[in-house]
């Protein structure tokens, strides 16, 4: 799971990214709002957690922002103030989610665990999309219309979460790359190409109406042809 922190205090964001990793996240770190809501547009993440008082544009303004482009990414608001009135605005801007300042580390995760069990729907960890099941507690992929279902690799996993959570919506090469891989990954493009067909033949295995459709020069987008 893929967490984008913006904090300008580098002091507290280090610490937060170290003990975000320890407990298995992978973080990138912003220090002001500008750089935070460039990163935030991109949709490649699960989570996001906002400070409230950044530089060149708050965390208020991040979080109506990224609403406008209707990326759906759960957001965790964190704020020095305790005011009720501050605790609706962050609500209002469209966060799901606020934490005062200071706070308990066992709190923090807690609220990032409650948030991620909520951005798989409550579904268990079956994600749906036309006629396909994504189990992603098992890594096992069904088509609804005759029950057979096949188990996918790491990567390909990752890559149906991303494209189902992103329906109806063309993901680029780019955008894919760094979800799946990470900004300091050495992977290339190529490699998006490659794994897109892996997952390409997991659908058609098991007979799925539901297709990986290419938009040539942009990227990938899934679409069900026939449910």
């Amino acid at each position: 799971m893929r967490i984008l922190l913006v904090e300008d205090e580098k002091r507290m964001s280090q610490a937060l990214v170290e003990i975000l990793r320890q407990e298995k996240y992978e973080v990138d770190a912003c220090y002001d709002g500008a750089s935070g809501l460039e990163a935030a547009l991109s949709g490649i993440y699960d989570l996001m957690i906002l400070d409230v008082m950044l530089p060149k544009i708050n965390g208020f303004e991040i979080a109506k922002r990224v609403r406008k482009k209707s990326i759906r990414t759960p957001i965790l608001m964190l704020t020095a103030k305790s005011e009720l009135d501050d605790k609706v605005a962050g609500l209002d801007s469209g966060a799901d989610d606020y934490l005062t300042k200071p706070f308990q580390i066992k709190e923090l995760l807690a609220r990032l665990r409650a948030l991620s069990r909520r951005n798989i729907n409550s579904s268990g960890g079956v994600l749906a999309f036309g006629d396909i099941l994504l189990d992603v507690n098992s890594a096992t992929l069904t088509c609804r219309t005759n029950r057979q279902s096949v188990r996918l690799s790491e990567k390909e996993l990752h890559i149906m979460e991303y494209l189902i959570a992103n329906q109806g919506q063309i993901l680029t090469r780019e955008q894919i790359a760094v979800k799946i891989w990470g900004y300091d990954s050495e992977a290339e493009y190529n490699n998006v190409e490659v794994y897109m067909t892996f997952t390409r033949k997991k659908l058609a295995f098991i007979e799925a109406e539901t297709k990986i459709k290419a938009v040539r020069g942009i990227g990938y987008e899934l679409r069900c042809f026939d449910v």
